[in-house]
């Protein structure tokens, strides 16, 4: 049976990482993995969680399964913390919420979900959008098409484009829309333009799934949830896709969760029974650790404020190196106008070059990042910050 295989192409980030590793020169610099750094350059484990694994450490007492749906405390306070503790949604026990491994996990259950709610719907993604989106619905079973979403010869969202496509689609289709923090562009909906997108879809009836992956990496975590609680209020059935792995720095923990919100109590308990069965069929039980650390930092008044304070220098940092990174790269010459870099969000965004300089600036410079000229902000320190601009002006 294995003589059929034929070798598969490395993911091109994952790829991407055991090249840096094999790179002998120490100048290199790794814009390509998607995790926090902080100034150093080192992946810290944040201190509230360093608090939250001692208290884990000394109160557990059993390595037992628990539920296929996870913890209910952690799935109350992953839910408040996205759709806010007062939404109407919460209040009136519209929304269920299950525990995943990771936010991969996450949309794999809600892929494996909408398949069984309609096997003949159509996912509709941002183009561009994480490369492993169209991935995760392709193993499903599920068609995947794609809307307008950013301009790269202007470094702008086409707006315009991605309204009226959605203006299209109907109640077969779901919607996968980024929650804040768009991955790879960095560039977001504002208020003004998530209102319009809630309205198209509360009158063309498809189902939003909403990916939130950043949630407090943005602009804070009431802001970056705006288009999740607007969305939430207008429409009688979506899906939310959560992760704990960025803001919480839980990475290897594999973490997440997955929301339903249905029209009422009844409809939304029957989902979730549908949703358990999806997940009994695959992993069975989710992890436990991650979880109850998120769920003692949140149900801790001390722990919760520490945790925002900790969010906000990682935010801080990211959003300085934005402004860092455009004011270096202007003072090495270079005309061309990258400022779209400082208002963009998140983690990420395009450099907006050629896939040849991206080469080049491998190859000549040791600056690595994804083909596409998608660069992880956080990998920018003061220490390596000139030496990159140096670099891209000079494969400009």
């Amino acid at each position: 049976m294995f003589n059929a295989l034929n070798p598969m192409p490395a993911d091109p980030i994952l790829g991407l990482m055991a090249q840096f590793r094999e790179d002998p020169r120490t100048d290199k610099v790794d814009l390509g993995v998607g995790v926090y750094k902080d100034p150093d350059g080192h992946i810290p484990i944040l201190a509230c969680v360093k608090t939250a694994e001692r208290i884990r450490t000394e109160t557990e007492t059993t390595k037992v399964y628990i539920s296929p749906a996870g913890s209910p405390e952690f799935n109350r306070l992953i839910c408040e913390l996205a759709f806010g503790a007062d939404h109407r949604a919460v209040l009136s026990n519209r929304i269920r919420s299950v525990s995943t491994p990771g936010g991969t996990g996450s949309l794999r259950v809600a892929a494996d979900f909408i398949k069984r709610c309609n096997a003949d719907a159509t996912v509709w993604v941002s183009d561009p959008t994480w490369a492993n989106h169209i991935a995760i619905f392709k193993a499903a079973g599920l068609a995947v098409d794609s809307y307008p979403y950013y301009d790269t010869e202007n470094n702008a969202l086409r707006f315009d484009a991605m309204l009226a496509k959605l203006k299209t689609l109907g109640k077969s289709d779901v919607v996968l829309l980024h929650a804040c923090c768009h991955n790879p562009t960095g560039e977001d909906l504002t208020p003004a333009q998530w209102d319009q997108v809630v309205a198209v879809a509360k009158d063309r009836g498809f189902t939003p799934l909403l990916d939130m992956a950043y949630q407090g990496f943005g602009e804070g975590l009431e802001q970056d949830a705006y288009g999740v609680r607007k969305m939430a209020d207008a429409v009688d059935a979506m899906l939310l896709c959560d992760s704990c792995s960025k803001n919480f720095g839980l990475y290897r923990e594999r973490i997440g969760a997955c929301a339903v919100l249905a029209k009422d109590s009844n409809a939304a308990a029957i989902a979730q029974s549908v949703m358990l069965h999806v997940i009994r069929a695959n992993y069975s039980m989710p992890p436990a650790h991650g979880a109850a650390l998120v769920e003692t930092i949140l149900a801790s008044q001390a722990l919760t404020t520490q945790w925002h304070e900790e969010l906000k220098v990682m935010r801080d940092r990211i959003n300085g190196n934005r402004a860092m990174l455009v004011e270096r790269i202007k003072a090495q010459g270079v005309s061309r106008d990258f400022s779209f870099i400082a208002r963009q969000k998140g983690m990420f965004s395009f450099l907006g070059i050629t896939p040849e300089q991206v080469a080049l600036l491998k190859s000549a410079h040791g600056v690595y990042m994804v083909d596409s000229s998608r660069m992880s902000i956080a990998g920018i320190t003061e220490a390596n910050v000139d030496y990159l601009a140096a670099a891209i002006a000079k494969v400009l």
